[in-house]
């Protein structure tokens, strides 16, 4: 697949799909047209050096500093110093996937033309996706305001060949690496490192890869609902299309629509009318409400965020068409910054009702099952310690979910005296979407186990599928065995995206 960037049409799908490409499946370039204009707002700041007039971030110190006026000779050094001076990260390094969706996002907002930066350095941004290089950048050290300064500036030092990337398998300096591609480093001249550096990439790519991921969890959610449903012999008369049109949210509609569409077929379902259940539990009767409220989390996030993808958030901007140079604050992440702190509660929430959920099919007084979806309890545990653990997750993802962005530390002597902490809140959403993999997995666990007693009954044939998928992978438990091992086993194929896939063979596209 090829991409060609021009800073206003890429979308969380082309961002998920470069970050996961491997063997140069994916070829990206920059637009002609884009090149042309990139090619003009670089002419136009050497045409600033030479009238000689103070200039931020082209002929000026940085921050605070910058009222400190910088000569000529001068102004390449001053960018070489700017990108290893903050070079502060710490931390493991951010995940290949994270890296590479940065690198992209960066590379699309400079090919807008308004930054001024040289695009040889953007074309070998570029090649080095092309050809799997990828930086080793450290997850913390940015504050998400004046740019993910830090993180952005350990990708702009391996440009210029004094980094450290992995290639090929190996850590090695990025100045080797640029010489096997047959590339020279990146030699900066004025703006340049201040535009590699300046902008919300870091924020950006965190919230495109964990709006991807949600979309399938909010999926696998109602998945797992309407399979545990069944395997409790619950009822969908809360699912009535009735009911929810008097509430008509977006999300709770589509969500509606999935559960019934998953259960449509189901014997099960159909096989106890009159039983003694009059009501299910909010976990089983409040799908369409919980889980539709925690699509609307979704819902705004993407909107937000897919904006973010095509923003020019560099600083100063460059409007060649008025002679204009102005300096704003496009590189703060605060609308980043909140919306990742909103999907973070809506996928907390898919955890906690999961969990609701995993308990009723433990307790035998409400499932009517045997205790713990085990036979022979007592001397056979069963799935208690798998519900134990779902519950620690839960839990955890509680204080996951504190708002980063609702902290703020002032930083560069007050200069910069507000600051969103928006990559704190993005990595903390993927350590919550982590954590709801897991927990959806343990349930697929139970309500596979809790199918299994069922039996001759069947569910539905989407869910059956999904039933026939999770045994191919994890057996029915007969006797007690290491759990963990079938709780991995389900996280793998989740991450394949096999069991929506599985339904959807017979429901076609889920919402």
């Amino acid at each position: 697949m090829n991409i060609s960037l021009n800073g206003q049409s890429l979308t969380i799908d082309q961002v998920y799909q470069v970050a996961h490409a491997k063997n140069g499946s994916v070829k990206l370039s920059i637009d002609a047209e884009a090149m042309k204009k990139m090619k003009a707002s670089r002419a136009f700041v050497f045409d600033i050096v030479k009238k000689g007039a103070p200039v931020y971030g082209i002929n000026t110190g940085f921050g605070a500093l910058s009222s400190m006026h910088i000569a000529e000779k001068d102004l390449a050094q001053l960018q070489v110093n700017l990108i290893r001076s903050h070079c502060t990260g710490v931390g493991k390094p951010f995940s290949r996937e994270v890296t590479r969706a940065i690198m992209l996002l960066r590379a699309n907002c400079l090919t807008s033309g308004f930054s001024g930066v040289e695009p040889y350095t953007v074309e070998l941004l570029l090649e080095f996706l092309n050809n799997d290089i990828t930086p080793v950048v450290p997850e913390k050290g940015s504050v998400g305001a004046s740019g993910d300064l830090a993180p952005l500036s350990h990708i702009a030092l391996a440009l210029i060949g004094e980094g450290e990337v992995e290639y090929k398998g190996k850590i090695i300096n990025s100045n080797f690496a640029i010489d096997q591609i047959g590339k020279t480093p990146a030699v900066l001249g004025p703006k340049d490192g201040l535009a590699l550096i300046n902008g919300t990439a870091c924020m950006a790519a965190l919230g495109a890869l964990a709006v991807f991921e949600a979309r399938r969890i909010m999926k696998l959610a109602d998945i797992c609902a309407t399979l545990t449903m069944d395997g409790v012999r619950g009822t969908d008369k809360a699912y009535n299309p009735k009911i929810t049109m008097l509430k008509p949210h977006p999300g709770q509609i589509k969500c509606m629509e999935n559960l019934n569409t998953l259960l449509k077929g189901s014997i099960l379902k159909d096989s106890h009318p009159d039983c003694h259940k009059v009501q299910d539990p909010y976990s089983l009767r409040c799908v369409p409400q919980v889980h539709g409220s925690c699509r609307q989390t979704l819902i705004h996030a993407e909107e937000v965020i897919s904006l973010e993808l095509n923003a020019v958030t560099d600083n100063p901007l460059i409007f060649v068409d008025t002679g204009e140079v102005i300096s704003g604050g496009n590189f703060h992440g605060e609308a980043l910054a909140l919306v990742m702190d909103y999907l973070a509660m809506g996928v907390a929430e898919i955890c906690n009702i999961s969990e609701r959920r995993i308990e009723k099919m433990m307790n035998p007084v409400f499932s009517e099952l045997p205790a713990f979806l085990t036979k022979n309890s007592g001397l056979n545990s069963g799935l208690m310690i798998a519900h134990v653990t779902a519950a620690a997750l839960v839990s955890e993802n509680k204080y996951l979910c504190h708002p980063a962005s609702v902290d703020s530390v002032p930083t560069s002597t007050d200069k910069e005296d507000h600051v969103s902490m928006g990559v704190t809140a993005g990595r903390k959403l993927h350590e919550v979407i982590d954590n709801a993999k897991s927990v959806l997995a343990i349930e697929l666990l139970c309500n596979t186990q809790a199918m299994d007693f069922q039996r001759p009954l069947t569910t539905s044939p989407a869910l059956e599928e999904v039933h026939t998928l999770i045994r191919k992978h994890v057996p029915t438990i007969d006797v007690d065995r290491i759990f963990y091992k079938d709780i991995n086993n389900i996280i793998k194929v989740i991450n394949t995206n096999e069991i929506i896939l599985a339904a959807e063979t017979h429901t076609g596209a889920l919402n």
